[in-house]
C-alpha cells in the first residue's frame, strides 16, 4: 500500500519536473541578489544562494531574472556563483518541542548552531528545528474506523507538565482512519494512516506549514473579551480584547521591552511567542537570560515551559527580521489551532518596517512617505489581522475550552512595539499600524523621566474594544462609571496644570486643589505600578477595583466636606487618607478585605470630621 506522509523533508526536496532549477547569481546588492536561469520558479520559492547556501526567498519576477532578497550575510559571494531553488516556499515545522526553544528568523534553534559552531554563526548552518532523535509518548483519542477532517485531535502528547500538546488531522485531509498507533515517536514519525479520496496518507507528530499562508479556522469570534494582564493601566483604562491587537509606540528609555515581557509573565494566556525583531543584542541577550529563570506564577514551573523566543538582532541580516516576523505568527497559530489562548509579543515592528525599506530601496522602487515602501500599510495590516478569537476547525475534546455550539475556541492577541524615531508618532510605522489595531498604548517620554512606570500616558491612549459588558458581569456593575470618573478627574488635572504653570497655584480655589491632590492619588497610588515590586507586579482585577473605588470614595467624601466648610489640609491630613498611599503594599491574599476596611475608615473618619463642626 503507497502512504503520502507529509514529512518534513518533503518541502525542501528540489524540484524533478526534467526542466533546469539551478541558476546563477547575476547581481548583488547587499541582502538583495538578481539571478538568471532559474526556471521554474514562483514568487516566495526558497532558494540556496551560493557556495555557503545561503537561505533565500524569491520576491520578484521579471522575465528570466529573478529577484532575491537573502536572509543571512552575503558578504563573500560572486557574480557567477550557483542558485538552487527548492521549489517550496518559506516553512516552519510545527510539532511537540516547539515550548522552550530559542530560534532565530528561520526557526532555527540557536543553542544547537552555537554547538555546531561556537558563539559565531556560520552563514548557511543548519540544525532541524525540532530534536529529530527525541521521542514524544502519544496517546490516541480516535479509533480506527472513524471519520476525520481538518482540525480534528487525533491524540495527544505531554509536551510540558502543563500543556498538552494535540496532534490535528493537518488542513486539507478528511477520510477515516485506517490505523493509529500508541506508544513513543519521534517528531517525524506517523502515529495514524487516514484513507482519503486520494489515497491513503500519513499524519506525523509534526507537520509543515508556509509562514506567509494564514491558518484556516472555522469562524472568527467578536473581541468581547479583556486579556487581563495584571498591570492596572491596561486592565482599567485601554485593554486589549482576547484575540485583539495592541501598539506600545515609544521613544528610547520608555519602558516598551519591560511592558511585553512584563506582559508575558503575568498575562491570562496559555502560550507566549516573543519575538526580538531587530532588537539590540544587549536586550536580547537579558531576555534569553533572564526568561529561563523565570517562574510562571501561575503554576511555579519555568516560565519557558510556555514561552517560545524568536531572537534576531539588530546585527543580524535585515531581511531576516520579515521571516521571524511570519515564523511567530504561524507558531502562534498552531498552538490557536489546538484551542489555547496565544500572547505574541513583537518588538520592534519599527525595526521590520526599516528592513522594508532598506530591500525596497536596493530594488529601487518608488518610496512612500520617509522612504518606506508604499505597501507598508499592507504587511502591517496582513501582520495584524492574524490576530483573532476563533472557533477552530475540527471538533474539541472533553473539558477543552469551547464555545456554545461546541467549537473549539483559540485565540492570538498580538501586542508590537513601535519604535519611532524621537518618540514622533505621526511616522508611517505608527500611524499604519494605528488603522489595524484596537488599543494604543502611548508611551510618554516626559513620565519615563520623572520615574513613572509604566510610562503609558493616560490621556492619549486609548482601546476601541467593547469589553465594559464583561467587566460590569465579572468584577462589579459600577466599573464603566468609576473608570470615566477617574478619566475625567485626571483630564480636569491636565487644565488646571496648566493654569498653575500660568499664575500659579495661589489662584486656585480649594476644590480645585482638592481635585490635584485626588489626581496626585490616582497617578502615583493607582495608575504607577512598578514591574519589579515583589507584591505590586501583578495586581488582579478585584484589588484594582477596590483601589480605584477608594480613592474615588475619598473624593466623593472630601468633595462633600469642602462644601460643607471644612478646610482641605483638614482633610488630608485624616489618617485613614495617608492610607490610601500604602494600598499597593497590601498583599493579594488579603488585599481585598483590608481595601474594604479602608473604605470603611475613611467613611468614619469623614463622619467624626463632620461631629466636630
Amino acid at each position: 500500500m503507497h502512504v503520502e506522509t507529509d514529512s518534513p523533508r518533503a518541502t525542501a526536496q528540489p524540484q524533478a519536473d526534467g526542466r533546469s532549477s539551478i541558476g546563477r547569481v547575476e547581481r548583488i546588492a547587499g541582502p538583495v541578489v538578481e539571478a538568471v536561469g532559474l526556471q521554474p520558479v514562483r514568487l516566495y520559492d526558497v532558494v540556496r544562494v551560493g557556495e555557503r547556501e545561503l537561505i533565500g526567498e524569491v520576491i520578484r519576477l521579471s522575465g528570466e531574472r529573478v529577484t532575491i532578497q537573502v536572509y543571512e550575510e552575503t558578504s563573500g559571494l560572486r557574480v557567477g556563483e550557483t542558485v538552487r531553488n527548492t521549489g517550496a516556499p518559506l516553512t516552519v515545522e510545527l510539532g511537540p518541542g516547539l515550548l522552550g526553544s530559542i530560534y532565530d528568523g528561520l526557526q532555527r534553534p540557536l543553542p544547537a548552531l552555537a554547538a555546531l559552531s561556537g558563539p559565531f554563526m556560520t552563514r548557511g548552518g543548519e540544525a532541524a528545528a525540532l530534536d529529530p532523535t527525541r521521542r514524544w509518548p502519544f496517546t490516541p483519542r480516535a479509533r480506527v474506523g472513524d471519520a476525520v477532517g481538518p482540525g480534528d485531535i487525533l491524540g495527544w502528547v505531554p509536551e510540558t507538565e502543563h500543556i498538552q500538546h494535540r496532534i490535528l488531522v493537518p488542513p486539507g485531509m478528511q477520510g477515516r482512519v485506517s490505523q493509529i498507533y500508541p506508544g513513543p515517536f519521534s517528531v517525524a514519525d506517523a502515529v495514524a494512516v487516514v484513507e482519503t479520496a486520494q489515497g491513503a496518507r500519513a499524519v506525523t507528530l509534526s507537520q509543515r506549514w508556509p509562514v506567509r499562508q494564514v491558518r484556516p479556522y472555522r469562524s472568527k469570534l467578536p473581541p468581547n473579551q479583556p486579556l487581563i494582564t495584571g498591570t492596572r493601566i491596561i486592565d482599567a483604562v485601554c485593554p486589549v480584547a482576547i484575540g485583539g491587537a495592541a501598539i506600545i509606540p515609544g521613544g528610547f528609555g520608555t519602558g516598551k521591552t519591560v511592558i511585553e515581557q512584563t506582559l508575558a509573565r503575568w498575562a491570562r494566556t496559555d502560550v507566549v511567542v516573543y519575538i526580538g525583531c531587530g532588537e539590540r543584542g544587549n536586550e536580547m541577550a537579558e531576555v534569553l537570560t533572564e526568561f529561563p529563570e523565570l517562574q510562571d506564577p501561575r503554576n511555579s514551573a519555568p516560565l519557558m515551559q510556555r514561552t517560545i523566543l524568536i531572537a534576531n538582532t539588530s546585527n543580524m541580516p535585515v531581511a531576516a527580521r520579515e521571516a521571524s516576523i511570519y515564523t511567530g505568527i504561524t507558531i502562534a497559530e498552531y498552538y490557536r489551532d489546538m484551542g489555547y489562548d496565544v500572547l505574541l509579543l513583537a518588538d520592534s515592528t519599527s525595526r521590520w518596517g526599516e528592513a522594508l525599506r532598506e530591500v525596497s530601496g536596493r530594488l529601487e522602487e518608488m518610496p512612500g512617505e520617509e522612504g518606506y515602501p508604499a505597501y507598508l500599510a499592507a504587511r502591517l495590516a496582513e501582520f495584524y489581522e492574524r490576530s483573532g478569537r476563533v472557533a477552530c476547525l475540527g471538533r474539541p475534546a472533553g473539558g477543552e475550552n469551547g464555545g456554545a455550539d461546541g467549537a473549539r475556541l483559540g485565540s492570538v492577541t498580538i501586542v508590537g512595539a513601535v519604535s519611532p524615531p524621537g518618540g514622533d508618532f505621526s511616522e508611517p510605522v505608527t500611524q499604519d499600524s494605528l488603522r489595524v489595531t484596537g488599543a494604543f498604548w502611548a508611551l510618554d517620554y516626559d513620565l519615563s523621566r520623572r520615574r513613572h512606570f509604566p510610562a503609558i500616558n493616560w490621556l492619549r491612549s486609548y482601546t476601541l474594544y467593547q469589553v465594559e459588558p464583561w467587566y460590569v458581569a465579572a468584577v462589579a456593575e459600577e466599573w464603566p462609571e468609576l473608570i470615566s470618573t477617574a478619566l475625567n478627574i485626571l483630564q480636569q488635572e491636565e487644565t488646571l496644570l496648566e493654569i498653575v504653570r500660568l499664575v500659579g497655584p495661589d489662584t486656585l480655589a480649594e476644590a480645585q486643589r482638592a481635585l490635584l491632590a485626588v489626581a496626585r492619588m490616582l497617578r502615583e497610588d493607582f495608575l504607577q505600578q512598578s514591574a519589579f515590586d515583589p507584591v505590586d507586579r501583578y495586581c488582579p482585577l478585584d484589588k484594582t477595583y477596590w483601589m480605584l473605588r477608594v480613592i474615588l470614595t475619598f473624593n466623593r467624601l472630601a468633595t462633600a466636606a469642602l462644601t460643607a466648610g471644612h478646610g482641605l489640609q483638614a482633610i488630608l491630613n485624616l489618617p485613614a487618607a495617608a492610607s490610601i498611599a500604602r494600598m499597593k503594599e497590601l498583599p493579594l491574599e488579603t488585599a481585598v478585605v483590608h481595601l474594604q476596611a479602608l473604605e470603611q475608615a475613611l467613611t468614619q473618619a469623614f463622619a467624626e470630621l463632620r461631629d466636630q463642626e
